[in-house]
């Protein structure tokens, strides 16, 4: 079941009109519907079945403490790559033996803060963030427990910007220093070896590049246990793909099954990091035309959403789904680029779209629930939108529009 439906021709998040809630808490503003949150939770989880498994939501997709409360209630852990989100999720209910700590550029602060709190591992990036966590470690006479990002140079097939698995990319580490450093850190004193991990990339929408990849850390580990450096978990990441538009990615049911399929003969627990395959589908954007512009060359729908809210297209030249909110309008049919307020070209977020619209009316871009606020900024000094959790039929604000004092109070004048 789709929770996004039209109901008598008006969008509505589960039963709630888009209209209404434009009406409530004005536009724009992002809607999120928990009852698809639970539905893609469950798609990864029951896979699964009776086989040692953790489900590491990844915190940068959508890290709204709403959401991330819901998720801890499911029985998610958490994938963090900052120490706001470690905060995010302690604040949201999450235990610090929930969280994985990736991300390559980890401080000093970040790792003793959270080695401290007791999180569950560290997926290290390089060899100075090893040498550097053994020191943090001494000196707060605790015991890290590490697993090693490898990058198995797999190609995962998804736009330049979101591979992360390639050898020209800054993730990761080669698979023949990746040894060398296990050994190395067999000998410290204030480490522990638990597991192996990678992120090949992000929107993949094929199994090859995935399977490719459990298979190049499969033979690692095999490796690594011939020199007496037992591994017990695999940390495949996350990345799985949702459609766009014409995609049509695994299932996650099959990318579970294939990855179990050649984890289990070892004995491993297997991590896993959705971010998007989660959350993406269960958000759309509520914004307003407020104007409808005729050009010599093209037609313009002028809207109160811009890049600022939603950088996806101007950034990935990503494809956004955008649709009227009423279903049964009047006006006459408008090609046109869907395109923001923003004093930048780049501010497009579709184009040559055919819209039936007047001046008002109200359109929603789908399947914007990840990297959509959490990629959003004040540019232009335009405040950050809204966000609502629609359960059923109840409507809950779960972060109020910025104010103009919101951005404006951190500055100074000078004396």
């Amino acid at each position: 079941m789709n929770h996004f439906n039209y109901i008598n021709n008006q969008l509505h998040a589960e039963q709630v009109a888009l209209s209404e809630i434009a009406k409530s808490y004005g536009t724009p503003t992002y809607v999120y519907s928990k009852a698809t949150i639970e539905r893609h939770y469950h798609a990864f989880n029951t896979p699964f079945a009776d086989y040692p498994h953790r489900i590491c939501y990844s915190v940068k997709a959508n890290s709204n403490i709403a959401v991330l409360q819901q998720l801890k209630r499911l029985g998610a852990g958490f994938d963090i790559v900052s120490l706001g989100e470690f905060h995010r999720v302690i604040k949201a209910g999450g235990k610090p033996e929930d969280i994985v700590f990736s991300g390559l550029a980890k401080t000093t602060e970040e790792l003793t803060v959270t080695l401290d709190a007791g999180i569950s591992c560290f997926n290290l990036e390089s060899e100075n963030e090893l040498h550097r966590l053994q020191t943090v470690a001494e000196k707060l006479g605790k015991t890290a427990t590490i697993s090693i990002r490898i990058n198995p140079d797999v190609d995962a097939k998804t736009h330049h910007h979101i591979t992360t698995g390639k050898k020209q990319n800054k993730f990761g580490i080669d698979i023949e220093t990746a040894k060398r450093l296990y050994k190395e850190a067999r000998k410290m004193p204030f480490i522990e070896i638990a597991g192996v991990d990678y992120h090949i990339g992000s929107q993949i929408t094929t199994l090859e590049p995935i399977t490719k990849a459990v298979d190049t850390a499969i033979e690692l580990i095999q490796e690594l246990k011939e020199s007496g450096i037992q591994i017990k978990h695999l940390d495949v990441g996350g990345g799985l793909g949702i459609p766009y538009k014409d995609e049509v990615p695994p299932h996650p049911t099959e990318y579970v099954n294939s990855i179990v399929e050649r984890v289990k003969p070892y004995n491993l627990e297997i991590i896993l990091e959705p971010g998007r395959c989660i959350i993406g589908n269960a958000g759309v954007l509520i914004t307003k035309v407020e104007y409808l512009k005729k050009g010599e060359m093209k037609n313009f729908a002028v809207i109160d959403a811009g890049m600022n809210d939603y950088i996806r297209p101007s950034l990935y030249d990503a494809w956004q789904n955008i649709i009227e909110v009423n279903n049964n309008t009047d006006a006459e049919k408008f090609e046109c680029d869907v395109v923001g307020p923003i004093c930048e070209s780049s501010d497009v977020l579709g184009k040559e779209r055919t819209l039936k619209v007047n001046e008002g009316d109200l359109l929603a871009l789908t399947s914007v629930g990840a990297y959509g606020f959490s990629m959003s900024s004040n540019y232009n000094t335009r405040p950050k939108p809204a966000e609502v959790l629609v359960d059923g039929d109840k409507v809950h604000l779960i972060r109020r529009r910025e104010t103009y004092e919101d951005m404006i109070g951190p500055e100074n004048l000078l004396d």
